[in-house]
C-alpha cells in the first residue's frame, strides 16, 4: 500500500510523568435468593448492578451495533472484577476464557520490551484512577476475539530509538480480526510502531476519549484488500504525531468527529498529514479541529470524504472532500460538540480518569449505604434553597460522606463548611459546570455589614472549605467583584475559593475571578493540606493561584485574563510553601487565554509576612503554554528573589516555552522523576464519592 513518508530520523529518549497510585479493590462472590454463587456464575443483571458503573460501561458509535452475534460491547461485565499489579497477573486474566474485568493498579513494565498480550474475548482492562501503567508493551487482539474494552490506562515506552522503526513490530494496541473493540480514556505515547493499529478486516471499533501523543505512525486502520472495517473515532486528541493520524484505508464506514488534532510549535515532531481517507474507504469527518497541522485531511481519488462543520486554523497543504458516503445516524445515535469548544473540552478531557477504575462493587454499595444526600434548589424544589443551609444541615464531626447536591441555577451567596464538617461533596446536577454557579463579589476591602472591619484576602472567598475530605464536581465557583467601579476602593483581592483543608478533590469545576482567584492553603503553617485539582478551568490575572498547600493541577485548563482596564499583565501562581514541603505541580494542562503576547509570568514567590523560612515552590510540566507567557517566565516579589526558591520548568510545549537557560531552569530527567503527581499527593488518592 502507498503510504505517505517523511524522512527517517531520531529523538532523544524521554521519561515520562507516571502516577503510581495502588488502589487496593475487593472483589466479593454474589447472593442470588439467598444462594452463594461464584461471580462468574451470576447473571449479567445481578453482577450489573452490584458493580461500579465503570465495570459495566458500554460502548458507544459502532461498537454498539448488534452484528456478527455480539450485541454490542461491554467487556468483562458479566464476570468478576480483579486487581493486578504484576504482567503474570495480568496475562493470566487477560488470556482466559472467562469474562474479567481487570483493574490495573500501579506500574507494569513488560518483559521482554515489545511484548503484547495476547487479549481473549470479553474482557474489560482498566487503569486504577490515573495510576494504571503498561510500560515497553502493549495488547493484542487476534482473528476472532470480540467484545473487548481497553480503557483508561497509559501505556507507553517500547520506542526503541529509530524514528522509523521498520524491525520493531511494538504497537500499544493492535488488533487482527477482531470486532467489537472499544478503546476509550488511554494515553499512548512513544511506541516503536504504531499506538492503535486497526488490521485485517477488525470491525466495529470505536475509539473515543484518548490522548495520542509523541509517535511517528500514530493510527493505522486497514492492511486488507476487503472494504469491511466499520469505525467511529470520536473526541481524541492527536498532538506531537507525524502520520497515520489516522490513515483509514478500506473501511467501510469510518465516521470521525469532534477530534482535535494539534502540531505542536516549538517540538521535534512535526505533522506530514492529518485525517487521510485511502483505498475504498467511505468516510465522514464531522466538526473536529486541526491546529497548525500540514496536509490535514487527504483523500485517494478511489476513496470518499464528506467533511460537515470543522475548524482550520493555521494549517496548510491538502484540505480535501469529495464524494458520498454515509448518514452515521443509520447505524447509532450521537451528539456533536461544536468544534471551536473541541481544543478546550479535549485537553481537559481525554486520557485516564481519577473516577474510573478506583471502586470496587462492594465499596461502593457501602458507601451508597452510608452516604447522606441533600438537595438543594434555588425555585424551593429541594430540601434548601441554598447552598449554606444544606452545610449548616451537615452534623458536626459526620463520620461519613454527604453530598450536597445542588440543581442548576445561579446561588448569590457566600458558603463556608467548617473544619468540623469533614466528607462533604458539592455535586452540581446540570448538564454542564456552568449551571450550577456559587458566586459573590467581596473583595479584601469590602466592609462587612456589621462595621467589624473590611474582610481581608481570605475572608472575601465565596467559598470557604476548612474540612478535610471535601469534594467538588461539575459546578463554577465565581468572584464577580468589579474592580472597574470600585477603584477608590483599597484592597481589590477577591478569592473566589478558598480551601484550608488535607485532601481536597476538585473535579470538572470553573474557579473564576480576577486577583486571587484561588486560595490553596492549610488549616495552620505545621498542618498539611493537599489539594487535587483535575478536569477543571481556573481563570485569573493576578496571582490567582496561590498559598501555602501542597497542590495539583492536572489535566486543567488556566485561562488568563486581561485586566480591569483591558491591560495584559499578570502572574499566575504566587506560592507560599514552607520549607521541606510540595508547593504547586501544573502538569499535562494547558495555559492561554485572550491576552497580549509575553504578558504573563508563571509565577513569582509568595514570602507571606516577609517570612524568609519559606520556600516557595512551582513545577509547570508536560504543560502547553501559550505566547502569553514571556520568555523569562518567573519574576521576584516583595524583595524575594524567585531564584533563591524553587521554580523549574520540565518538557512544556507551545509557543510560549523556551529552552533551558540560568533565567528558565529545566528539571533534569531525574530531577523530574522525583516532581511527578504520587510525590504530592504521597498517600492519598483522589478518589470520587
Amino acid at each position: 500500500m502507498s503510504e505517505h513518508r517523511s524522512t527517517s530520523r531520531h529523538r532523544g529518549s524521554r521519561k515520562f510523568l507516571a502516577v503510581g497510585l495502588p488502589v487496593a479493590l475487593t472483589t466479593a462472590g454474589l447472593l442470588v435468593n439467598g444462594v452463594g454463587l461464584a461471580p462468574q456464575q451470576a447473571s449479567a443483571a445481578t453482577a450489573a448492578a452490584a458493580a461500579p458503573a465503570w465495570a459495566t460501561a458500554t460502548a458507544d458509535g459502532f461498537a454498539s451495533v448488534d452484528a456478527l452475534g455480539q450485541n454490542g460491547t461491554y467487556g468483562g461485565r458479566d464476570g468478576r472484577i480483579v486487581t493486578v499489579r504484576t504482567q503474570a497477573d495480568l496475562e493470566k486474566y487477560a488470556t482466559a476464557a472467562e469474562p474479567y474485568v481487570i483493574v490495573v493498579a500501579g506500574t507494569i513494565t513488560m518483559n521482554p520490551v515489545g511484548k503484547e498480550i495476547k487479549v481473549a474475548s470479553d474482557k474489560t482492562i482498566v487503569g486504577s484512577g490515573t495510576s494504571g501503567h503498561i510500560v515497553g508493551g502493549g495488547f493484542f487482539l487476534g482473528q476472532g476475539v470480540h467484545n473487548v474494552i481497553i480503557r483508561n490506562l497509559t501505556i507507553r515506552d517500547a520506542y526503541q530509538g529509530v524514528w522509523n522503526d521498520k524491525e520493531h513490530d511494538f504497537d500499544a494496541v493492535q488488533m487482527d480480526g477482531a470486532h467489537h473493540v472499544w478503546i476509550d480514556h488511554n494515553d499512548l505515547r512513544n511506541m516503536a510502531d504504531g499506538l492503535i493499529d486497526v488490521r485485517k478486516d477488525s470491525t466495529y471499533v470505536t475509539v473515543s476519549w484518548n490522548e495520542l501523543s509523541q509517535n511517528n505512525k500514530t493510527f493505522g486502520i486497514g492492511w486488507t484488500e476487503n472494504v469491511t472495517t466499520d469505525i467511529t473515532i470520536h473526541h481524541n486528541w492527536f498532538r506531537e504525531t507525524e502520520q497515520r493520524n489516522p490513515s483509514t484505508d478500506n473501511a467501510a464506514h469510518a465516521h470521525l468527529y469532534n477530534n482535535f488534532l494539534e502540531d505542536v510549535a516549538g517540538t521535534s515532531i512535526n505533522s506530514s498529514y492529518g485525517n487521510y481517507s485511502r483505498g475504498g474507504t467511505r468516510m465522514v469527518l464531522e466538526n473536529s479541529y486541526f491546529q497548525g497541522m500540514k496536509n490535514p485531511v487527504i483523500k485517494d481519488a478511489t476513496a470518499t470524504l464528506v467533511q460537515r462543520g470543522n475548524v482550520f486554523s493555521g494549517t496548510s497543504g491538502r484540505n480535501e472532500s469529495g464524494g458520498t458516503a454515509f448518514d452515521p445516524r443509520t447505524y447509532y445515535a450521537y451528539t456533536l460538540d461544536k468544534a471551536a469548544d473541541v481544543p478546550a473540552l479535549l485537553r481537559s478531557g481525554t486520557g485516564p480518569r481519577t473516577t474510573i477504575g478506583t471502586t470496587a462493587a462492594t465499596d461502593v454499595t457501602a458507601k451508597a449505604a452510608a452516604a447522606t444526600t441533600l438537595t438543594v434548589a434555588k425555585d424551593g424544589t429541594g430540601q434548601y434553597k441554598t447552598v449554606q443551609a444544606a452545610v449548616n444541615a451537615v452534623p458536626a464531626n459526620n463520620p461519613s460522606r454527604v453530598v450536597v447536591s445542588i440543581k442548576p441555577g445561579t446561588y448569590r451567596e457566600t458558603v463556608k463548611v467548617p473544619s468540623n464538617k469533614p466528607h462533604v461533596t458539592f455535586q452540581g446536577t446540570g448538564g454542564s459546570r456552568k449551571d450550577t454557579v456559587i458566586v459573590y463579589n467581596n473583595a479584601a476591602g469590602t466592609r462587612k455589614p456589621d462595621g467589624s472591619g473590611t474582610y481581608g484576602t481570605s475572608g472575601s472567598a465565596t467559598v470557604a472549605v476548612e474540612a478535610d475530605d471535601f469534594q467538588a464536581r461539575n459546578l463554577t465557583v465565581s468572584n464577580d467583584f468589579d474592580e472597574g467601579a470600585n477603584q477608590s476602593l483599597s484592597g481589590h483581592q477577591a478569592v473566589a475559593l478558598r480551601t484550608a483543608a488535607d485532601k481536597v478533590f476538585l473535579d470538572g469545576v470553573i474557579v473564576e475571578g480576577d486577583q486571587d482567584t484561588l486560595l490553596l492553603d492549610t488549616a495552620a503553617k505545621d498542618r498539611l493540606g493537599r489539594v487535587y485539582v483535575t478536569n477543571s478551568y481556573v481563570v485569573g490575572n493576578v496571582d490567582f493561584v496561590f498559598g501555602r498547600a501542597t497542590a495539583v493541577l492536572d489535566r486543567s485548563v488556566i485561562t488568563l485574563k486581561k485586566r480591569w482596564d483591558g491591560s495584559s499583565a499578570g502572574y499566575i501562581t504566587a506560592p507560599s510553601t514552607a520549607a521541606n514541603r510540595k508547593g504547586f505541580l501544573i502538569a499535562n494542562s494547558t495555559v492561554n487565554g485572550d491576552v497580549s503576547d509575553r504578558t504573563f509570568y508563571l509565577g513569582r514567590p509568595w514570602h507571606a509576612g516577609g517570612d524568609a523560612s519559606l520556600d516557595p515552590q512551582t513545577t509547570v510540566r508536560n504543560t502547553t503554554l501559550s505566547a502569553a507567557i514571556r520568555t523569562t517566565p518567573w519574576t521576584d516579589m516583595s524583595g524575594f528573589s524567585w531564584k533563591d526558591d524553587r521554580f523549574a520548568e520540565y518538557r512544556n510545549t507551545g509557543s510560549g516555552s523556551g529552552s533551558a537557560s540560568s533565567n528558565r531552569p529545566h528539571l533534569t530527567d531525574a530531577q523530574a522523576a522525583d516532581q511527578e503527581i504520587g510525590d504530592w499527593l504521597t498517600d492519598w488518592t483522589p478518589t470520587a464519592s
